[in-house]
């Protein structure tokens, strides 16, 4: 089997702050060689694709932003299909802010009469916005997270991400959010396969963490590749219920699955 489609995590996988990861613009070349536009599919929920294809191009990797989804963009896309006039209050970063005004979703600061709760990662997160969280949700509206990265691969070192935001309203409001976006949620699958047009049977997916990329894999039927330039070492691998189909040291070995799907042609 050809390989028609690839999605590509971006965080880990090729790049690691601003700078690529070592061997990925090889990789990337080599799947663009046998033939694959890639996807490239990130639980940032704090870049729209245009300005994540101009961070991707800074660090060499010439990408059109229709060839590229965040946890923004399925944030925004639930949004509009399920709570298009109502008030959000959203726990986050400028970046998304700008987003939801963008697809003309409304925004306020008031927790007595906000519709929805949107929660992500806010690097000034703090005590009060823990407290209008709790108040909001003490009015019983739906509770959505952007996407469920605990963690995130930064520059130098490893940081906390939008889960961790998430979970912490969620342990002081005693509740779950009704649901997490970005990978590897079921609305994240719809948006990839209906991006991507081809049998999912025929793709591959790569990235660096098993409990989004790899189970992001596995729920959309696609060949499961994890690269061990991110989050994920041997102990989480050897400790974990996931089984990729391929794990290479990182993404410049990705010639090992493509080599393996074309002999079974």
């Amino acid at each position: 089997m050809d390989y028609d489609g690839a999605v590509l995590d971006v965080d880990g996988t090729v790049v690691r702050g601003d700078d690529p990861i070592p061997g990925a613009a090889e990789g990337y070349r080599r799947i663009r060689a046998a033939g694959i536009d890639p996807l490239f599919v990130s639980n940032n929920p704090t870049k729209a694709p245009p300005a994540y294809a101009d961070r991707l191009a800074a660090a060499g990797f010439t990408v059109d932003p229709n060839r590229i989804v965040t946890a923004g963009t399925v944030t925004v896309g639930y949004l509009r299909e399920r709570h298009p006039d109502a008030d959000h209050f959203v726990i986050g970063e400028s970046g998304l802010f700008e987003q939801l005004a963008g697809a003309d979703l409304g925004t306020t600061d008031d927790v007595e009469t906000a519709d929805v709760l949107v929660a992500s990662i806010d690097r000034e997160f703090d005590y009060g916005d823990l407290r209008d969280a709790l108040w909001a949700l003490e009015r019983d509206i739906p509770f959505i997270g952007t996407d469920p990265d605990v963690v995130i691969p930064a520059a130098e070192r490893n940081v906390p991400g939008s889960g961790a935001v998430i979970n912490a309203i969620a342990g002081v409001a005693e509740r779950d959010p009704d649901i997490t976006l970005g990978k590897p949620s079921q609305p994240a699958v719809d948006l990839v396969r209906e991006r991507l047009g081809v049998d999912p049977e025929r793709c591959l997916v790569v990235g660096d963490r098993l409990d989004t990329d790899i189970a992001f894999g596995e729920r959309a039927g696609m060949t499961t590749v994890l690269v061990r330039t991110g989050i994920t070492d041997d102990a989480r691998l050897a400790a974990t219920s996931y089984e990729p189909d391929y794990v290479l040291d990182s993404l410049a070995e990705i010639d090992r699955v493509l080599a393996d799907g074309a002999k079974t042609r």
